[in-house]
């Protein structure tokens, strides 16, 4: 037969098992923004991990905020001696060179559009008052034809919706009529 526990010793076990829960959701937490790359601080694991920032400097779980913080900065200086980082001198000179080269760019790009123009111009200039008649009766007929299938397509799609109408106003009878047939079936 079990012991019987004291409310005080339930309350406590209970409070226990909430504490290791909140130092194992910091722990991961810190583990979490060390494998993101995110900074880590103590005020930002207790937001993450949703817990009080009492907890988060208590001991035990200080050190292990600490000791990851501490191999951030490690990392952080191995980039910085390393050259593995672009300093910002360097990031200052590939702007400089990218903002030069997208000046380059527009200039090209004005030069093209206004090339495209001219062109444009003496092929409009060149052809015949004949050939644009021509092209401009075309263009009508064809919208003629495409005015035509519309017309076709919306009068097709209003025999279809009062078909659909009709077969939902069906539908709605059918199913009236079997709730009364079903109704009079069940009456004793």
């Amino acid at each position: 037969m079990t012991a019987t526990r004291t409310p005080a010793q339930v309350l406590l076990e209970s409070r226990r098992r909430d504490s290791q829960q909140k130092r194992a959701r910091v722990l991961s937490t810190v583990n979490a923004m060390k494998a993101n790359g995110e900074a880590i601080t103590f005020l930002g694991v207790a937001r993450a991990a949703g817990v009080s920032n009492w907890l988060v400097y208590s001991a035990g779980v200080r050190e292990h905020i600490e000791e990851a913080r501490k191999g951030q900065a490690r990392t952080k200086a191995r980039e910085k001696t390393s050259g593995s980082q672009a300093s910002t001198a360097s990031l200052a000179t590939d702007l400089q060179l990218a903002r030069a080269e997208l000046a380059s760019v527009r200039e090209e790009r004005d030069r093209l559009k206004e090339a495209v123009q001219r062109h444009l111009g003496q092929q409009l200039h060149h052809a015949g008052a004949k050939d644009l008649a021509a092209r401009v009766n075309e263009l009508q007929e064809d919208k003629r034809d495409l005015e035509k299938r519309l017309a076709d397509s919306e009068a097709g799609r209003q025999g279809l919706r009062e078909a659909l109408q009709e077969a939902q106003d069906d539908l709605i009878a059918a199913r009236e009529a079997m709730r009364s047939m079903m109704r009079e079936q069940n009456r004793p």
